[in-house]
């Protein structure tokens, strides 16, 4: 029996534009593994077995060795802090992280609000500025902080800007560009090295390609 490769991705963008990489990679994929409900998906022909998560969570299932490898988000990298190897920037679903507010927005009092779905990123990267403020965690909807007056300002993904745009808030700072990610288990990476080595080789070779 082959031995399988345990793949972690999450489903969305990434998802799409990850697996539209692995195929141009050589591997099989089956045609339903786009439109599957499914949380476990297996893909034989590619030697993969993938399991389809929250983006927050991938880096968790690679940590803990239940995914050998996967895919995830800079940010979500930067957020978690996983022990797990950085191996390939698959520079896929490209954005970047960045403080907005309302327009005019002014400094008020001591520790002014922030809120974002990434609390560990943004104290660290306001502390950074020598700046004191209270980080407030909020799972979606970033944008609604400012406008009810949860927070002064947030943090987070920015890919066109639109939705900022359309909820009347304006870009104030640019943190950090973001790209996917491919992450590996460390023992995994010690047990199936070939299989791993293989599947970097011939990302990072699809991922040139199209950069020329």
């Amino acid at each position: 029996m082959n031995e399988l490769l345990t793949v972690a991705m999450p489903k969305g963008r990434i998802f799409e534009e990850a697996a539209e990489l692995l195929r141009k990679a050589g591997y099989g994929l089956p045609q339903e593994f786009d439109d599957s409900r499914k949380l476990i998906v297996d893909a034989p022909e590619a030697g993969m077995r993938f399991i389809l998560a929250k983006p927050m969570d991938v880096p968790t299932y690679v940590e803990h060795g239940v995914a050998d490898v996967g895919v995830a988000g800079k940010d979500t990298m930067i957020e978690e802090e996983r022990d797990v190897y950085e191996v390939l920037d698959l520079k896929i679903s490209e954005c970047y992280l960045a403080v907005a507010g309302l327009p005019g927005y002014v400094e008020k009092g001591i520790a002014p609000k922030v809120a974002s779905k990434y609390p560990n990123l943004a104290t660290q990267y306001f502390k950074e500025q020598g700046e004191q403020v209270e980080v407030i965690k909020l799972n979606g909807s970033i944008e609604l902080a400012p406008l009810v007056g949860l927070a002064d300002r947030i943090v987070d993904i920015v890919s066109t800007g639109r939705t900022l745009k359309e909820n009347g808030l304006v870009e104030l700072e640019t943190i950090v560009p973001i790209t996917s990610r491919l992450i590996v288990n460390p023992v995994s990476y010690r047990v199936k090295d070939k299989l791993i080595d293989e599947l970097v080789e011939r990302l990072a070779k699809v991922i040139e390609e199209d950069e020329q």
